[in-house]
């Protein structure tokens, strides 16, 4: 960080602002055309899945309830299913949780305090801290792993490694923000982009990059290019996860095959039961089965019916 001077920051502020006006992408939730509220279903969403999966997902979710009250009072069977195969569906048993106490703590107005949005169920540093920026204007660092990224390349020349964010990683995003609240929302919003279109984690394109000139980690040849911190490789095959991800697919397609059946009918709770013949036949290993299961029942994804069939929660 000492070797970089302020008209090297203003000058990447400006052109990554000039980048940003002319090349972000027209997703749903930006330019003011949502709610706070909108913004941040957007950012749960966005939790470890591509923009480009969300938005389909965010679009019929937002048509559905709108806002904090309305999904507060939906079936939690209908939200699982709405949640389809977005991933990690616990974060929308943790979204229905947020929209609870917004809809009855906050008069159905999401809070636009920092602090109070961190006492929010579900929502971490990162989500208060995008909510703050994106949706109220506020001057706030956001720190998310293409953030992380761009920040360390351009203005300390390395590479970032990923896991945990360091001390280090956080006083410069925080040291590098823009005073005004207005640019501070646009650099956020820049460099976030940036980092998921441009500066990616293996193949960056320094070629289109609008700040490559005062890049310090392009100068520097691209030391360490995509490294990341040691650490196991992590399997998908054969997992809990993907034993936990059989059944909530086959309950959800369940649900589906159900609406079908009784089109023209509005169901007020979901009927998707899957038999435990059914579940026998998902996966082979039954004691690996019976102990994904009883993970979903004490998570609250799933209930389990006294002749061992499974159904959403109602």
């Amino acid at each position: 960080m000492a070797g970089v001077t302020q008209p090297n920051r203003e000058q990447v502020r400006r052109r990554l602002a000039a980048w940003w006006e002319a090349n972000a992408r027209d997703l749903p939730w930006r330019f003011g055309r949502t709610t706070p509220w909108g913004v941040l279903v957007s950012e749960v969403m966005s939790q470890q899945t591509q923009m480009s999966r969300v938005v389909p997902y965010w679009t019929a979710w937002m048509a559905a309830w709108p806002d904090a009250a309305s999904l507060a009072k939906a079936p939690t069977a209908e939200v699982i299913t709405a949640w389809g195969r977005l991933g990690y569906p616990r974060r929308a048993l943790r979204l229905q949780e947020c929209a609870r106490v917004v809809s009855d703590t906050y008069g159905d107005r999401l809070p636009d305090d920092y602090e109070q949005l961190l006492d929010l169920p579900g929502v971490g540093d990162y989500t208060a801290s995008a909510v703050s920026s994106f949706a109220f204007g506020r001057r706030v660092p956001v720190i998310d792993t293409n953030i992380r990224r761009v920040l360390s390349r351009v203005f300390l020349g390395e590479e970032s490694r990923g896991g945990a964010a360091t001390r280090a990683e956080r006083d410069l995003a925080a040291d590098v923000l823009p005073a005004d609240a207005a640019q501070s929302v646009v650099w956020n919003q820049s460099v976030m982009e940036l980092g998921a279109v441009v500066c990616t984690a293996k193949k960056p394109l320094c070629e289109s990059c609008p700040v490559s000139d005062d890049c310090a980690f392009l100068k520097a040849g691209l030391p360490g290019l995509g490294e990341k911190r040691t650490r196991p490789r992590q399997r998908f095959q054969g997992t809990d996860r993907q034993v936990r991800g059989l059944v909530m697919a086959a309950l959800r397609e369940a649900g589906k095959t159900h609406s079908v059946i009784q089109s023209g009918t509005q169901l007020s709770q979901s009927a998707s039961v899957i038999t435990r013949t059914q579940i026998e036949q998902l996966w082979s290993d039954h004691v690996q089965l019976d102990a994904c299961i009883a993970s979903l029942d004490e998570d609250g994804l799933i209930e389990i019916l006294p002749d061992g069939a499974l159904t959403l929660p109602r």
